[in-house]
Parts: structure tokens; C-alpha cells; sequence
């Protein structure tokens, strides 16, 4: 089997207060991703949203899971996708989407087959995967990184001088509830999403890349004045429950994919926690 996959069921606040770390760990990081030859799924039962990874050195084939109980992984689902390997091919129901390094693709709901290819079996694609519920269907659309709605946020005094750029939203692609996009820490710069914030209204899940060989990414999480933190290397994603802050500093620049679903889509719907006030 190609595919393999892994359900993480909602933990409470007052839970993860007595978590140690490798409770964290097991409950919210996902550390199997980018594997060649397999596509790797983590199914989280907060607003049912699936991360993943799809490294095709053969073509690939995105095929149901279990918890989905459908005749194929669509029937009542959208997906997004974004490349952050080398050049690649993705087939939605024979036709064909070729998406260079940081391309984007969202897939709607009704789409039988997806097939993920690699230009190159020995530099391949690597595709990063969101997939949430969706309630009707919306037009599959490329979105390279050019096409993306860019924010400069953030100052280099501050060390979060950042871009996000904006690529699975609305004004850019018609969804029902997933959102995806990318941010990029400039030179200098190692704080993501600072002041931090929670949308209580959404879940979220971010993919750490571009993290140079031999540095980490401290990513915190937690209510703001509980907070706790999880070490993350590259090509990893961590959960971020609708209750909980999604932030982190490097010993290094590097990029992430973030990706939310839940009540929703405005972007801008969070409730900022004050820097002096986190705990």
C-alpha cells in the first residue's frame, strides 16, 4: 500500500495542561511526512481536517481512507494542494495540472480520481495535502505563487519582517470552508505570527519548510496564558486546536504553509492575544 494513515482525536484545554512533551507530541505533531514512493495522511477529528503528503516516484494515487467511509476521497470532501518540491504533475479526472516549486492547487468536492506525478523520480514533486468537509462543489483552479495575494507584515527590528502570501482564499478561488497559504520569514527575521492570536471559530494546521539542516523551529501553542511549545524540524506539521495560540520563533528563517478550516472564511476573524499578556 501506498497510502497509510493516522486519526488524532480533540483534546481538551485542561487536558493538555498536565500533557508532558511527548503527549504533546503524540497528540499534535505530524513527523512522517514528505516520504517517497507514499502518500502520508493524519485525519484530525477537529472540524475533521486531513494533512498530509503525497511524493510520487511512481504516479500516486489519492484513494479513500477508512474514517472517510466514501467510495472515493472526494465524494464529500475538498483538498488543497502545494508543491514545495521539484516539478510535478497532478491528474484531476484525466486532466492534468503541472505545478512547479510553491504552486498551488484546489481541487473541489465530486472530483473522482487525483493521480500526483513527478517530472523527475529522482528529484520528485513533493505535494503537501489539506483536505476539510465540503457541502457543494467549486471549479478545481491553479494558483501559483505569483498569482497569490501578498501581505508584508512584521519589521526586521521586530524579527518577523514576513510575507504572506495568501494562495486558497477567497477573492482567489471559490471554497466551501479550506483556506491554505504561505508565509516567508525574511533574512533576519525567525517570529511567525506574532502578536499570536486564536480564532476560536477555526482550526489550523501549519507545515514547517525551508528549515536550513541542522536548525529547528520552536512552535507554541496552548491558551495564551497557558502556553507550551513543541520542537519542529523540517517537514513537519503541527495541529493547532481552535482554542489554542499558533506561533513560533527559529533558530533561522524559514517558510510555512498554513491551512484552516471551521465556521467561517474570514481571514481576519481572530482574537489577538497581547504579547505582555501570554504566559
Amino acid at each position: 500500500m501506498s497510502t497509510k494513515y493516522e486519526s488524532r482525536y480533540a483534546s481538551s484545554p485542561e487536558a493538555v495542561k498536565a500533557y508532558d512533551t511527548q503527549q504533546l507530541r503524540d497528540e499534535f505533531l505530524i513527523d512522517d511526512l514528505m516520504q517517497k514512493g507514499k502518500i502520508n495522511l493524519t485525519y484530525s477529528h477537529y472540524d475533521r481536517y486531513i494533512a498530509g503528503s503525497a511524493v510520487p516516484t511512481v504516479s500516486l494515487k489519492l484513494e479513500p481512507i477508512d474514517p472517510l467511509k466514501a467510495d472515493y476521497f472526494l465524494e464529500r470532501r475538498e483538498l488543497g494542494i502545494i508543491n514545495v518540491g521539484a516539478k510535478g504533475t497532478v491528474e484531476v479526472d484525466g486532466t492534468s495540472y503541472a505545478l512547479g516549486h510553491k504552486d498551488a492547487l484546489y481541487v473541489g468536492r465530486g472530483n473522482k480520481e487525483v493521480v500526483f506525478k513527478s517530472e523527475k523520480a529522482d528529484d520528485p514533486a513533493m505535494y503537501y495535502l489539506n483536505s476539510a468537509p465540503a457541502h457543494t462543489e467549486h471549479p478545481t483552479k491553479k494558483v501559483s505563487l505569483s498569482d497569490a495575494n501578498k501581505l508584508e507584515l512584521g519589521s526586521l527590528e521586530t524579527a518577523n519582517d514576513r510575507t504572506v502570501s495568501q494562495m486558497i482564499i477567497g477573492g482567489i478561488v471559490t471554497t466551501c470552508q479550506l483556506q491554505m497559504g504561505m508565509t516567508e520569514l525574511k533574512k533576519g527575521s525567525v517570529w511567525n505570527t506574532m502578536p499570536a492570536h486564536v480564532h476560536d471559530r477555526r482550526m489550523e494546521v501549519y507545515f514547517y519548510f525551508d528549515v536550513p539542516e541542522d536548525q529547528a523551529v520552536c512552535h507554541l501553542m496552548g491558551q495564551p496564558q497557558e502556553t507550551r511549545h513543541i520542537w519542529m524540524q523540517n517537514h513537519q506539521a503541527v495541529i493547532s486546536p481552535p482554542w489554542s495560540i499558533h506561533c513560533g520563533s527559529g533558530t533561522s528563517n524559514y517558510t510555512f504553509i498554513w491551512g484552516m478550516a471551521g465556521e467561517n472564511l474570514d481571514y481576519t476573524d481572530m482574537d489577538t492575544a497581547k504579547i505582555t499578556d501570554l504566559r
